[in-house]
């Protein structure tokens, strides 16, 4: 890299840093040196419900990314002209080879080379609380084994005959409303057909389950008798 290329880097760098510190000064920090509740003309924030103020809160953790990112900006471009005081600049931090000036043309701040930069810096931090929670999805749908007890299925199902929003061209079979659910044509509330004769009252109700209506299990026996006799 030839002098003249390296002043033309370093001028872009200068703009670069007045351009975020004017942001800065502008937007005045963002609005971030006032207190909430005075931003949203409130006297305290602490007799909110967290949905009356959603907007206010998102705007405010927007602010501070837009913030954080303009510090962290002015933070790169100083360290790139301290390495050109210090006459370090444009060699890559890994394989301490030259940065092609093309790369820092474009991305003047650049601390490493096109083969040692990673496309996506994720972090691999996760929430502390995980270490005691357990993961839910233990107690997750189990029909492909012999699990018996009950899972994340019968839990779907219990609160699917409340309703949902699937609406009905989601479900490719049923003949009504009432069947209008997943795996509607499977035993609930039992498991050989004799016990569904068992939890029907004589009207062939069941308070505790009012989908098994009719006595779901005779009607679900009748049909395979009549299936049997047409063969």
């Amino acid at each position: 890299m030839n002098q003249q290329q390296l002043a033309t880097l370093k001028n872009i760098l200068l703009k670069e840093k007045n351009d975020s510190e004017q942001s800065l000064a502008d937007n005045h920090g963002y609005g971030l040196e006032m207190a909430m509740s005075d931003s949203i003309g409130e006297l305290s924030a602490y007799d909110n419900h967290p949905g009356d103020v959603g907007s206010e809160l998102f705007e405010r953790g927007k602010d501070l990314s837009l913030q954080d990112a303009d510090q962290h900006h002015i933070e790169a471009v100083n360290l790139a002209l301290s390495r050109i005081d210090s006459g370090d600049y444009g060699k890559c931090e890994v394989c301490h080879q030259e940065i092609p000036f093309e790369r820092l043309e474009a991305i003047p701040w650049t601390t490493t080379c096109k083969e040692h930069h990673s496309t996506r810096q994720i972090t691999g931090r996760r929430p502390i609380e995980e270490e005691v929670l357990e993961n839910s999805a233990t107690h997750s749908f189990k029909d492909n084994n012999d699990y018996n007890g009950y899972d994340g299925e019968d839990t779907w199902q219990d609160v699917e005959r409340y309703g949902t929003s699937n609406p009905p061209d989601y479900f490719n079979d049923g003949t009504s409303y009432d069947e209008l659910t997943e795996d509607n044509d499977e035993p609930q509330g039992y498991v050989d057909l004799i016990e569904g004769f068992a939890i029907t009252d004589i009207t062939g109700h069941n308070e505790g389950m009012p989908e098994i209506v009719h006595n779901e299990a005779y009607y679900r026996k009748e049909r395979e008798l009549n299936s049997d006799e047409d063969l």
